[in-house]
Parts: structure tokens; sequence; C-alpha cells
């Protein structure tokens, strides 16, 4: 377990899975609020629990895609296929992307533009998170990779990681998964990270506010669509069945449609079309059609620096398992969707000073 501190001072390890559109915009991130005046926009909470974004160091990077694993990471997160926009310039950061674990990691529709590598192992993984001190592993494998998050998962319960699965894989939702972190006494939080201001948070507060006033759905969908490798990854049927599943659970409507089309010209950027069919008084007819477009993976990038920064401190209270007002906060299909409220009171708990010496 981690040192505690009483006054929250220390560093957050971090560990990269994948050095794509959301590494790139979260490595950015970090470089330009540690040097931003105080009340830059976008930024949730500066300081977390006594972490501010400085703190943050990033340890180890892994991925597969032979034109990036051996450059440092600073020059790694602006290489082909990248193209998230380029908004801080990061110095060298001495941190070398190591050859990472290929299992399901690279789907039909994206071999074309991966010179995939791979060679690495489980142990070697472990090795690798050991031997940085890396606190906290994240997981920016893309929709589908369902064997290659689990082999990191195994290599973070091997290191003494926390874990971070930013995507729809089923980690934290498998009571296996979530019972060995907690015997490990390692925080996990999942699965598939929402974004900041993302379709999905609109499309549910629509949904909820029609039903607190008595508005009957009838249908819903959602269509997306933008010009990056995750969109590009979604064009394989099979590995889209995961992000819908997440996407209906994050959005309340089981019955609601979703489809993600490839637009090479709109490159990280994502356009939503969200549609509402519904009834109102006397059975008459309700329309909602919703239109939004934004960058995508700097988008997520805010909630990944609070997820890190949650973990860490979870980590320092000597908290195991699936961290549930962490995941019920950040992600689409948290294991444990809690209200509002009940979120509230766990993240004050996680971030309260007194809870250090009860």
């Amino acid at each position: 377990m981690a040192e505690v501190r009483a006054d929250g001072a220390g560093t957050v390890n971090v560990g990269l899975v994948g050095v794509g559109n959301c590494a790139s915009s979260l490595v950015q991130g970090v470089r330009y609020y540690a040097d931003a005046e105080a009340g830059a926009p976008g930024l949730q909470h500066p300081v977390l629990g006594g972490y501010a974004v400085g703190d943050v160091r990033f340890t180890a990077a892994f991925d597969v895609h032979a034109g990036k694993v051996g450059r440092d990471l600073a020059d790694a997160i602006g290489a082909e296929p990248n193209n998230a926009l380029r908004f801080a310039d990061v110095p060298p950061l001495g941190v070398e992307v190591a050859d990472g674990v290929l299992e399901d990691g690279v789907g039909e529709s994206t071999a074309g533009h991966v010179d995939a590598r791979g060679e690495a192992g489980v142990d070697d993984i472990a090795g690798r998170l050991r031997d940085t001190g890396t606190h906290v592993l994240v997981n920016f494998l893309p929709v589908g990779a369902q064997r290659a998050a689990e082999a990191y998962a195994e290599a973070a319960l091997r290191a003494g990681c926390a874990y971070v699965n930013c995507m729809p894989a089923v980690i934290a939702r498998s009571p296996r998964w979530a019972e060995r972190f907690a015997a490990a006494g390692l925080p996990l939080a999942g699965d598939d990270l929402k974004s900041q201001f993302g379709a999905t948070a609109v499309h549910r507060a629509l949904l909820d506010v029609l039903a607190r006033n008595g508005v009957r759905l009838r249908s819903t969908y959602q269509l997306l669509a933008g010009g990056n490798m995750d969109f590009l990854n979604m064009q394989d049927p099979e590995r889209m069945l995961s992000k819908k599943a997440t996407k209906a659970q994050g959005m309340g409507a089981a019955s609601g449609h979703v489809g993600a089309d490839y637009i090479p010209y709109l490159e990280d950027s994502k356009i939503a079309h969200i549609r509402v069919d519904a009834e109102a008084f006397g059975g008459t007819p309700f329309e909602i059609d919703v239109r939004m477009k934004v960058e995508d993976s700097p988008s997520a990038a805010g909630k990944v620096l609070d997820a890190v920064r949650y973990l860490r401190l979870a980590m320092d209270r000597g908290l195991g398992g699936v961290v549930d007002p962490v995941s019920a906060e950040l992600m689409k299909a948290p294991p444990t969707p809690l209200a509002d409220d009940e979120i509230g009171r766990g993240l004050a708990a996680l971030t309260s000073p007194t809870s250090l010496t009860e």
C-alpha cells in the first residue's frame, strides 16, 4: 500500500495502455494545466483530495504499434495514426513506450493502420510497472479488446497497481476481477469512461427530465460520427456490440439504438445526433432532435485526470476492489449505478482529509 501522508502530498504515477488519441490529450492536459493560470477553463478539479494536476507523473506506457514502441512518450503521442488536436507543447518525458500485449487489441478494421508487434507478456508488463513505481494503470485499448484488457488487469494485480478501465471491456462489472482486486487491496474503476460533456451525458439528462415530468419514451437513438481510430475500430460489428451495451446502460434506455460511422476528414472531432420520440399529455407526440460536436479525446482526458487521482487516494486509504462512487461518477457502465446524492457522499468521504486519521 502507498505511504499515507497527512497533507495528501506526493505524486500520482500513471501507466498508459495504448498511446492513442486519448493518451495524447491526457499527456498534453497535464502539461497544459500544470502551467496554466488559476481558473483556466475546462478543468473540474484543479486539486482533488490534495493531489494537483501537476502531481500526475507518467511513468510507463505500452503500445503494440511499431511506430510508437521505443519512442519517448512525448514524441509517440504525435505519431500516426493519432490525429488528436494539439493544444500543448510537451517536452521529452523520459518515458519510453514499451512493447505491449497484443491479444485482441488490433481489429480487422484498423489492422492496415497499425504495424503490430505486441510480443510482451503479462510478467513483462508487471515488471515494468514495478520498476517504474507506477501507482495507477489506465486502459485505453480499442473497443472489443477484452482479452488484452484482462491481460493488463492481471499485470496490474501482479505489480500492485490500481486499474482504470476506460473502455467497454467487462472488468469492473466482472465479479471475478472485482473480487481479485478486493482481495489484493487494490482499487479498480470501470467500465467505459464518460466524456466531460458527451453524447451519453446529454442523452441521459434528456431522458431523465422527460421521465420526471411524466413523458413516456417511445423510441430513441444516438448516431455518432468521427474520424479517429476508435470510430474506424467500431466499424467491426462484433467490436461494436460492447460499445452499444455500455452506451445503452449509460443513457438509461435499454431499447435505444446506437450507431457509429467513420468519416476520416472529421479526424478527432465527434458529431452526435440524438433523437427522442415520446408521448406527452393526452398521448400527444413529443419529439427532440439534438446535434452536438466535440473534440473527442480532450473531452475524455479531464475525467481520466480525476480517475487516477481518485484511485491514488483510494490506495492512500487502503481501499481495494471496485470504488463504487468513482465508477458511478466517471463511467458509462459501472457495476453499481448510484444516485447523484450517493455519489456525492461517497466522493466526499474519499477526498476528506479526516478519513486519513479516522
